[in-house]
């Protein structure tokens, strides 16, 4: 019963993600979690987010085109094991707002959560990020380094290793599956995406495509600036913070063979390479990925409390 209850919570969240939107308390009443949605001011604009929990802050940063919502399982377990997990739709996506194209450049995403983190008051933090949101965690432990306790990545991120044949194949076809103008191209992105990829209803689909089609000039920017970013994590200095990985042995995103490669780059990092996974684990493996994250926290957390001798 709990893993089809886990199974219905993954499907609400997935339709979520895709229509664009985020009913943040259907998952959170299923699970028994009660997610709140707040919003800040920053620069020119207004950023949403989640949270839920108290203790120790985690800061969660989503990928590319995705949103807040897809943290939600995560969330809810996190807060159960006693920390208070903040996941925000970064500046330009979901419901957080945007003004300047420029924006987009990661380092400026860098800024604006740091203008988000003083609003909430939060000095001290674990930071998360999956796919694109690990490479802007990267670039904030950089600029940062004194706000943040350890680093993480759940799920492969942006700026270790090139695109997986799948992406460059579709590609080379004129495909751009993470822009989809229809529904073939859509189901593309899916099966990319996740292991085993949820059934999603046509009028979902519909109104997903129509929506890249309609602000398609849009996409390729951002898609074109954050592209500048593919090397990111393996050039300048490496973080001198705890660092996790949780990378899935069958991300159709970015190969596991990568995770080598961000070990050479972040020495003295801990990967796990997850069985059965792919990309988007921190939905479709959203336990196994909170176990490991929590054992990662739990060991150096108790380190860093051990007293002088």
């Amino acid at each position: 019963m709990r893993k089809l209850i886990l199974r219905l919570i993954f499907v609400i969240l997935v339709v979520c993600r895709l229509v664009g939107y985020g009913a943040v308390d259907s998952p959170a009443s299923a699970s028994g979690c009660a997610i709140a949605t707040r919003s800040a001011p920053i620069s020119n604009g207004t950023l949403s987010y989640n949270e839920v929990g108290t203790g120790q802050p985690i800061l969660l940063l989503h990928g590319l085109f995705a949103d807040k919502e897809q943290w939600n399982s995560m969330m809810c377990q996190l807060s159960l094991a006693g920390y208070r997990a903040i996941a925000p739709d970064l500046p330009g996506y979901g419901n957080s707002t945007l003004v300047a194209t420029r924006d987009y450049a990661l380092e400026n995403q860098v800024a604006l959560l740091h203008q988000f983190t003083n609003q909430l008051g939060i000095r001290s933090f674990d930071i998360a990020g999956s796919s694109m949101g690990g490479a802007i965690a990267t670039l904030y432990s950089q600029r940062y380094p004194e706000q943040l306790r350890s680093l993480a990545f759940i799920g492969s991120p942006l700026g270790v290793t090139d695109w997986a044949s799948s992406v460059r194949n579709s590609i080379f076809d004129g495909i751009n599956p993470f822009i989809p103008t229809t529904k073939e191209q859509f189901d593309l992105e899916i099966s990319l995406l996740f292991v085993t990829p949820p059934t999603i209803p046509d009028s979902v689909k519909t109104e997903k495509v129509n929506g890249y089609i309609t602000r398609n000039r849009h996409y390729q920017q951002v898609w074109d600036i954050v592209n500048l970013y593919d090397d990111v994590l393996c050039q300048g200095r490496a973080t001198q913070l705890p660092t996790l990985a949780i990378w899935g042995t069958e991300d159709k995103i970015y190969d596991i063979r990568g995770a080598d490669r961000l070990q050479r780059c972040i020495p003295g990092s801990k990967v796990i390479r997850l069985p059965k996974a792919g990309h988007l684990l921190l939905i479709e493996n959203s336990e196994e990925a909170t176990a490991n994250y929590l054992r990662f926290l739990n060991v150096f957390h108790s380190k860093s409390t051990l007293p002088m001798s």
